[in-house]
């Protein structure tokens, strides 16, 4: 397979290049064969990789764009304007085939207006969704939709469910378990959007759907996919990342309090510490809008160097595994 090509939004994010330009030379360091695009304000971004000498620039190229895209802008408004963004060059690199995937940091709104403007969906595709690696007790679930579609029918969950499946199996998951998250499990529950769309997946032919799942299922491990609108998603991702960070915390004052607890912190700290890492949101950062006719990787605003270098390692997987071929190919058989 060819080298890796990533064109990445190095204005986007709350640090903006300050924290992408470390991040992308560390991916580069990480991945001997990558080559990586920085879209951005060309003097700013050359200045922060000249801090770096030792970097191959061989494999590291700056496309200068002028405009920036803040993360208060309407989607709209960007549609309509700021044809030189380095979020909209990165996009127009992506269609004309010069990269095989791109990533941004920057508004999410005005990520997937251009995308699906630049790029179009998929045949059969609706709307695209954002897909995202949740820890679980057992490994991982895949949770989609993270905020890309607030208002979903049933067909659009469906969709989502599609996708979501076809994704798991090329990350590696055999026969994906599919599941709808819902505010019960008996079948009377929820509202009538879901209704519908578990009687649109009972019906799917060669997916594994396995009923609704509640909150608690999806960290129990109970299933590999799991399906909602973006509204529910987006707070039960941010929730869970508060609460990640509140226990962390909470622990580490608590060992902290008196002599014995400072000496069982001790002992537990090295434990303490491989929990941490295993849940940190930014070990897991990047998700991914799955229904486009490319590869797009969506990175958390506020996420540092260690998190978005995560969101490249996952374009890098997503571009091994052709996704957006791999789910063309699935989709047609599939879909109502």
């Amino acid at each position: 397979m060819s080298a890796p090509i990533i064109a990445i939004d190095a204005m986007g994010g709350d640090f903006g290049p300050h924290c992408i330009v470390p991040a992308s030379l560390a991916a580069l360091a990480e991945f001997p064969s990558l080559q990586l695009v920085l879209v951005g304000q060309a003097p700013l971004v050359e200045k922060l990789i000249a801090q770096h000498p030792a970097v191959d620039r061989s494999r590291l190229r700056v496309v200068h764009a002028a405009e920036v895209i803040s993360m208060d802008e309407r989607p709209a408004q960007v549609l309509r304007g700021k044809p030189d963004s380095s979020m909209r060059i990165a996009l127009e690199m992506l269609r004309d085939g010069e990269v095989q995937a791109c990533i941004s940091a920057g508004n999410s709104g005005a990520l997937m207006a251009l995308s699906r403007y630049i790029l179009k969906t998929l045949p059969g595709i609706d709307r695209p969704a954002m897909v995202s690696a949740i820890p679980t007790s057992t490994g991982y679930c895949h949770l989609l939709d993270l905020g890309a579609n607030v208002d979903c029918s049933a067909e659009h969950l469906y969709q989502f469910a599609v996708m979501g499946a076809v994704a798991a199996e090329a990350l590696g998951v055999s026969s994906p378990r599919v599941a709808l998250l819902n505010v019960g499990t008996e079948d009377i529950k929820g509202n009538q959007q879901v209704k519908v769309a578990a009687s649109l997946l009972r019906q799917a032919e060669g997916l594994n759907y396995i009923g609704y799942i509640e909150g608690d299922g999806l960290y129990r491990g109970e299933a590999d996919v799991v399906v909602c609108d973006g509204f529910v998603g987006n707070i039960l991702l941010k929730s869970s990342e508060g609460l990640a960070s509140m226990i962390s915390s909470r622990m580490e004052a608590l060992f902290k309090q008196g002599f014995g607890s400072r000496l069982v912190g001790t002992l537990a700290l090295p434990l303490l510490r491989r929990l941490q890492n295993d849940l940190a949101p930014a070990r897991h950062n990047g998700a991914s809008f799955l229904g486009l006719q490319g590869i797009v990787v969506k990175s958390h605003g506020s996420a540092g160097p260690d998190g978005f270098q995560s969101a490249i390692r996952r374009a890098v997987v997503e571009i091994r595994e052709d996704l957006p071929q791999r789910l063309h190919g699935r989709l047609e058989h599939l879909l109502l």
